[in-house]
Parts: C-alpha cells; sequence; structure tokens
C-alpha cells in the first residue's frame, strides 16, 4: 500500500516557519513529506532539513519523494522527543524552525495490517514505531478495568467509558481480544443504541484513547516542547498541529508558560524570581483549517496550528 498522507494547513504552516533560504529546519513528524517538500523547495543550497519519524513505512516513502534534495536533506528513525540527541550526533546546536504534525497519518489508519482500524476485522496493534513490542492487544487484555476506564475516559473523551471497560473486562473473562472487530463489537454492545445511531463511529474514541496510551503521544509532547524551543535559534519558530483538545492543551499552556514564565505571587509588585521569557507566542487563537478544507479532508475539521518564535534575551 502506498503511503499516502494529505497534509493538513499546508500553506498556513509554511507560512510561519517564515522560512530562511539557508536556514536548518526540523520536521519533527515527517509522515509522507508533505510539509518537508514545501519546505526544501524554498531552501538554498545552504539551507538544510532534518525530516524525523519513527514510522519504517514513513521513513521509506519520505526518502523516496525527497530523494532530488538528499543533498540537503537527512532523514533519521527516531521519536521527535529524541530531537536534541539526533541534532547533536549531527552536530547541529541550533535550528532556525521546527514543525510537529500530530496525531496518525491517513497510511497508518488507512492500512488495516497496522491494527488502528475499526472498519474492518484485523489483529489489534496501533504501533507507531512496530520495532516497539507491546501492541495496543496488551493494554486491551492487561489492565485493569479502572486503568482502562481513567485512558477511555481522558484520552478518548467518551462519555460512556465506564461501561465499555467494564464491557472489556467482562468478555476477555472467557476469551482474549486479539482483533479490532472483536473490540469493536465489545464497544457497540456498551453503548446505547439510540446514541450509536447519531454522531461518529461507535469506536472511534476509544480506539483513540488506546492509540494515545499505547504510544504515549501526550507525555511524549509534553516532556518534548520546551526542548524544542530552547533548540530554536534566535526568531526561530515551532509550529505544532494538533488534532485532539489535550494535546492543544499542552501546547497553549507550554507557549504560554515559555512566554511568561514568572512564578512570583501576583501581589508582587515586580518579578524576583528571575525566569527569564523564551519569546512569544504568535497565535493569540490557533489557525484552524479553512471551510474549503474541511470540506475537502473532513480529517482536517480537529486541526489547530499553533506558532511560537524564540526570543533569545542576552
Amino acid at each position: 500500500m502506498e503511503f499516502k498522507h494529505k497534509s493538513i494547513m499546508l500553506e498556513e504552516t509554511i507560512e510561519s516557519l517564515h522560512i530562511k533560504p539557508d536556514g536548518i529546519y526540523v520536521d519533527g513528524t515527517l509522515g509522507g513529506a508533505g510539509h518537508s517538500m514545501e519546505i526544501v523547495r524554498r531552501l538554498t543550497k545552504g539551507g538544510r532539513l532534518i525530516g524525523i519519524d519513527q514510522d519504517g513505512d514513513a521513513i521509506e516513502a519520505a526518502s523516496g519523494k525527497l530523494e532530488p534534495y538528499m543533498d540537503q536533506v537527512t532523514i533519521v528513525r527516531s521519536n521527535y522527543a529524541q530531537m536534541k540527541q539526533r541534532l547533536d550526533e549531527l552536530s547541529i546546536k541550533g535550528v532556525d524552525g521546527i514543525l510537529l504534525d500530530l496525531g496518525v497519518s491517513s497510511y497508518q489508519l488507512d492500512n488495516s495490517e497496522r491494527g488502528f482500524t475499526y472498519r474492518e476485522d484485523v489483529p489489534l496493534d496501533m504501533r507507531m514505531d512496530q520495532r516497539q513490542t507491546r501492541t495496543a492487544r496488551d493494554i486491551v487484555n492487561r489492565y485493569s478495568e479502572m486503568e482502562l476506564y481513567h485512558i477511555i475516559r481522558d484520552y478518548g473523551e467518551e462519555k460512556f467509558a465506564k461501561n465499555i471497560a467494564k464491557h472489556i473486562v467482562r468478555y476477555r473473562e472467557d476469551e482474549s481480544i486479539e482483533t479490532t472487530g472483536q473490540l469493536t463489537e465489545i464497544i457497540k454492545a456498551a453503548i446505547p443504541k439510540k446514541v450509536r445511531m447519531s454522531g461518529g463511529h461507535p469506536a472511534k474514541k476509544t480506539f483513540q484513547a488506546i492509540r494515545i496510551e499505547l504510544n504515549q503521544e501526550l507525555d511524549v509532547l509534553k516532556d518534548s516542547l520546551e526542548t524544542m524551543i530552547d533548540l530554536l535559534n534566535d526568531g526561530g519558530r515551532l509550529c505544532v498541529i494538533t488534532f485532539h483538545s489535550l494535546e492543544d492543551r499542552i501546547v497553549k499552556n507550554i507557549f504560554r508558560t515559555c512566554q511568561s514564565p514568572c512564578i512570583c505571587p501576583p501581589e508582587f509588585p515586580v518579578c524576583v524570581c528571575g525566569r527569564v521569557s523564551k519569546g512569544q507566542v504568535i497565535t493569540r487563537k490557533p489557525i484552524v483549517p479553512s471551510e474549503e478544507e474541511q470540506d475537502e479532508n473532513p480529517r482536517s475539521k480537529s486541526a489547530k496550528l499553533r506558532v511560537f518564535e524564540r526570543r533569545i534575551i542576552d
């Protein structure tokens, strides 16, 4: 299956990066290289792009697409959480822009073999990095009812989380849950029929929650953003596209803290904590896809782009 992924808010993201032709840029979620292609096309021979992805299929697809620019491109198979280490290995101390396009790619969703889908009956997997040994099957069969309830409620924002967790545990008392089809039927049985008839697919939120838990998506994001801001040269920008309210909240809060890091009590007349701002939030409100893009690509509907600009104070 060909690796296909339609880049969300392509023009808005490229514009927000403020690309310098001789700059160094990092695409921390390379995917199908849609954003990376637009970055590298704007670089002169002195410019450089580092593409990072943990998915072997993405690395293969992006390598083919970016082949004409390989003099300026370095592709690394890694999680963006290790960005500083990977850049250190390349003797790069600072960069002019970083992009993260979070969430799951269209290829991962549509390729049934990857086990993300609730539309076909295939083995439960959901690993973004297939070198990892733990799969969605392990979570569904080994987590306690309370643990399942918490991740489905918190990461899936599913109001029937308690009942879904109960049904999963009850089902696996008789047999283990091996496939996406089994899990989908269990979820359907836990949600009232009237609710199932309206809205999106009844399994969507639970599958999303299990995927986020398996790949530790929120923890990785939370632990990485400030380090990325520190990697930026003066005037460099970090652009992050999120698809989930919890992701967006993490980005918003960390950007705000990096802009106004003071932890002095509000009654203090002046700051005495000595913490220094790392720069400026460019997007007071997130940038969202145009109505036209949402119509063309329904998967873009929940996307939000936030931008931070590094300012180094001497």
